[in-house]
């Protein structure tokens, strides 16, 4: 996937297409994100958590150069997968604070309500972050990375974040709770480091 995107970055250069070189580096740096968190702050990560991170970024960075325009489905995809990332981000910070301390208890219900809002309130800033570039772009003609396509396509969006952060509430604890622990440790340090 990484070589792709460095193909997608070097074709923006080559053919002037600022919006995919901005997208397909963005995406490229996402990538070295658990390369990074691993070697700098020692929470090394499931290969599989690694590869959710970078399908996002790279289905992402593939729609923005093609497939938005050519697949009506594309966008659903990929709002339901990003999504899934902030709520997967969002549930380990949780529960990794939970296990922190014995004074602090999280009860399961208000977890889920958490990842909810907390994704829901990321897909509102993303919106209004996309409403923005728009001014810009027709203020100065300058073409953007991202865009909106009316308040249907914001709706949709939106619908599709709470789809993919209602997967990981739902999923998150059986799936997530290994994650939880290694940065918990990683931060915190275990109780015996504590003690």
């Amino acid at each position: 996937m990484q070589v792709l995107l460095v193909g997608i970055v070097l074709y923006g250069v080559v053919f002037g297409q600022p919006k995919a070189i901005t997208n397909g580096g963005l995406g490229l740096f996402v990538t070295f994100v658990p390369a990074l968190l691993e070697r700098n702050y020692n929470i090394p990560l499931d290969p599989w958590l690694g590869v959710w991170i970078t399908s996002a970024v790279f289905l992402h960075t593939l729609g923005s150069a093609w497939f938005y325009a050519q697949i009506s489905w594309w966008d659903h995809l990929t709002h339901a997968l990003s999504a899934s990332l902030i709520a997967g981000a969002g549930y380990t910070t949780l529960r990794a604070i939970d296990l922190h301390s014995d004074d602090i208890y999280i009860p399961s219900r208000f977890a889920f309500v958490f990842i909810f809002v907390v994704v829901l309130s990321f897909g509102v800033v993303w919106e209004l972050f996309e409403f923005g570039l728009d001014i810009v772009a027709d203020e100065t003609g300058i073409s953007m990375p991202l865009a909106q396509f009316g308040l249907d396509d914001t709706v949709a969006d939106l619908m599709y974040n709470s789809v993919g952060a209602l997967l990981v509430a739902i999923f998150g604890q059986a799936h997530l709770s290994g994650v939880a622990e290694t940065v918990r440790e990683a931060l915190f340090g275990t109780s015996e480091d504590r003690a």
